[in-house]
């Protein structure tokens, strides 16, 4: 009996070692399941009857120098169009037919970059305004690029099979979304797509298109535009270069401005989720498997209150032109810090507003008054008499003169044959009589400057330039144009004439000078910052987009100092200051602080030139310096009113205008 007993117990306790290890095993299985691996098992358990999603982030906040937003985000509901689903052609066109009509009904803006006007009475083909996509898909497709706008309507109604039945404005609509989907199987057709339309697109069964939730880029200012830039879809011949760094096909990019300069810090990481449906399409539920991560935040240079001063003071004075003349022209402002290569305010005329720029698209392209070209960083113009400090500075620094030898003015420059060109006066009957180097500044007197020119040498004069960062690409983050130096080698490169005499009007900011206004702005700066040229930059800072981590500041050193003595310098500054205290007074005297100036027009026609300005304050300290430039704007000093209205905003008290005293209109 007793050995019966501990038989029984023996068993007992095995059983229930059993039971003990089987119920441990259980255990580790659970918690396996539902803590260390529970997302996964959740998402296959779910996959038959959902749908993974790209989460898109957040792009990061833009500020100006201050921390005023300038660009922020706004949830809205996007469009995706697939044509994959579509068993042909005729099927494809008729749901791109209905899908663009519930757009006019509800006056929603899709995605729709085809240089076709939409409207097709009249006919417009913007041939002249296409973009290089366009261009590549004639050729892809070999589509001719000289077709009249009917033949290329009628080149696309072939190639995408839009029958007769649809009219050519319908056939235009279905084409230009087929031009979108051409190399792709999907894109966002739409975005900032409203509500109801969400509703009606969910109810109305349309085939191929699908809603989703995205950002919108919100912009809280109007002005900078062409700083700020666009966003976009990464076009198809792009693709290749976005794909490795992990962008999906559809993920919006900078396509210009600081948008594109700064996308790596701006770029948000993407989440993913998965969406569950019923039977019936409806959704279930939603399960994020990695939440987005905003991008961050960038701190530009720019002062936007001055941005909006600069690009109203400019507009006023280029609109209160066109009031007089009738002449249509574009213009551009720029404010440089001295001693930092930071650009304070960047203004080009006319302009356009970026909140409305899909709706103005057309418009926008077809505008000949070219408003979405950025003139203050790849317009190019002659600097006229504003280059006479760099020619001044080269011939101080080379010994050709010294701050107190003078020249005789004696109206005509005799010293060639051909050409002999005048100083401005002397068609007044005058001439300026025995002047040094800062008078000449003064009174921008050609005759000195032909002399001292063709003494000092164009290649001297280029070295200078060069070091003042004229005729060469800035550095700057969104890019510039290069502009020219007047050369021999310059003018054989291009099938033009040279002679020795071009040197006479090359040193007086004529002849193949071209420069931008961003040049001419930072030239200022060097020159008055004692000749520490600085690459000009707009990136100020970066921060996480919750400001709890500092990514980068903008610390960087002068490039190179210019060779400029103190006497060189204080030569030239005098004659830029005695403008101000003299034939510019009138203008001047509203300024709050002292100032230098110098003016210069470059003719670009019988009887037209182009105005341009460049100044800088204050006189015994400087702190900025200005450029303008207004095309067909005359006389420099025209510009006078403008700068000071500039300068007054930034030492914050605005000033009045005063008389002008400008110029001669003749080459000078």
């Amino acid at each position: 009996m007793a050995q019966n007993q501990k038989l029984f117990r023996r068993r007992l306790a095995v059983l229930a070692g059993l039971g003990g290890v089987a119920l441990l095993a259980f255990l580790i299985a659970l918690y396996s399941a539902q803590v260390v691996n529970g997302g996964e098992y959740r998402a296959k358990s779910i996959a038959s009857n959902a749908t993974w999603q790209t989460v898109d982030a957040s792009r990061g906040i833009i500020t100006d120098r201050n921390g005023k937003v300038l660009v922020s985000n706004r949830l809205t509901y996007t469009l995706t169009l697939d044509k994959t689903g579509f068993a042909d052609n005729e099927a494809l066109n008729g749901a791109i037919d209905r899908l663009v009509r519930l757009c006019q009904e509800t006056d929603t803006v899709w995605e729709d970059t085809l240089p076709l006007s939409r409207d097709m009475t009249p006919v417009l083909y913007l041939s002249s305004y296409s973009s290089d996509d366009f261009m590549m898909f004639l050729e892809k497709n070999g589509i001719s690029k000289t077709l009249t706008a009917a033949q290329m309507l009628a080149a696309l109604r072939e190639l995408f099979e839009i029958d007769s039945r649809y009219s050519d404005t319908q056939a235009r609509l279905i084409a230009g979304v087929r031009y979108e989907l051409d190399g792709r199987s999907s894109y966002v057709f739409a975005e900032d797509v409203p509500g109801e339309m969400i509703a009606q697109i969910t109810d109305g069964n349309f085939l191929g298109v699908t809603t989703g939730v995205s950002s919108s880029r919100v912009y809280n200012t109007e002005y900078a535009a062409h700083i700020l830039g666009r966003i976009t879809r990464i076009y198809e011949e792009d693709w290749d270069d976005y794909k490795d760094l992990g962008y999906s096909m559809d993920a919006l990019v900078g396509e210009s401005g600081v948008e594109k300069a700064f996308e790596p810090y701006l770029r948000g990481i993407d989440g993913t989720r998965i969406i569950t449906t019923d039977g019936n399409g409806k959704i279930t539920g939603e399960l994020y498997t990695k939440e987005p991560q905003p991008g961050n935040t960038v701190a530009l240079t720019l002062d936007i209150d001055l941005q909006e001063v600069t690009e109203k003071a400019l507009a006023a004075t280029v609109e209160s032109m066109i009031d007089e003349d009738s002449f249509q022209r574009g213009a551009a402002a720029v404010v440089m810090k001295v001693g930092s290569g930071e650009m304070l305010a960047s203004a080009s005329y006319p302009t356009y507003d970026l909140s409305k720029f899909s709706e103005n698209y057309e418009a926008l392209l077809s505008d000949e008054r070219l408003p979405m070209f950025n003139r203050a960083t790849d317009g190019t113009y002659a600097p006229g008499s504003t280059f006479k400090m760099c020619t001044a500075v080269a011939a101080l620094e080379t010994g050709i003169i010294t701050p107190s030898t003078t020249i005789r003015d004696e109206g005509i420059y005799k010293y060639y044959k051909d050409p002999q060109p005048r100083c401005w006066v002397w068609a007044n009957g005058y001439t300026h009589g025995r002047i040094n180097v800062s008078q000449a500044i003064t009174d921008s007197c050609n005759y000195f400057f032909y002399e001292v020119g063709r003494l000092t040498g164009q290649e001297a004069i280029n070295d200078y330039a060069l070091q003042f960062g004229l005729g060469k690409n800035s550095g700057i983050e969104i890019g510039d144009s290069a502009g020219a130096l007047a050369s021999e080698e310059y003018a054989e490169s291009r099938d033009l004439e040279w002679s020795a005499g071009q040197t006479l009007t090359a040193a007086i900011g004529q002849s193949y000078n071209l420069f931008t206004p961003l040049q001419l702005a930072n030239y200022t700066a060097t020159l008055v910052g004692d000749g520490e040229y600085y690459t000009p930059h707009l990136l100020k800072s970066v921060k996480s987009y919750d400001n709890e981590k500092l990514i980068y500041v903008y610390d960087e050193d002068a490039d190179h100092v210019v060779a400029m003595s103190e006497e060189t310098k204080a030569a030239v500054t005098k004659g830029m200051h005695d403008l101000t205290t003299g034939s510019l007074w009138g203008v001047f005297e509203d300024c709050v602080v002292s100032a230098g100036a110098k003016t210069g027009s470059a003719q670009v026609g019988t009887d037209i030139a182009n105005g341009v300005f460049v100044c800088y304050a204050p006189y015994e300290n400087p702190e900025i310096a200005v450029a303008i430039v207004i095309e067909k704007g005359g006389a420099g000093a025209a510009l006078a009113s403008t700068a000071v209205e500039i300068v007054n905003a930034y030492f914050s008290d605005m000033g009045n205008r005063g008389e002008i005293v400008a110029e001669n209109m003749l080459l000078k």
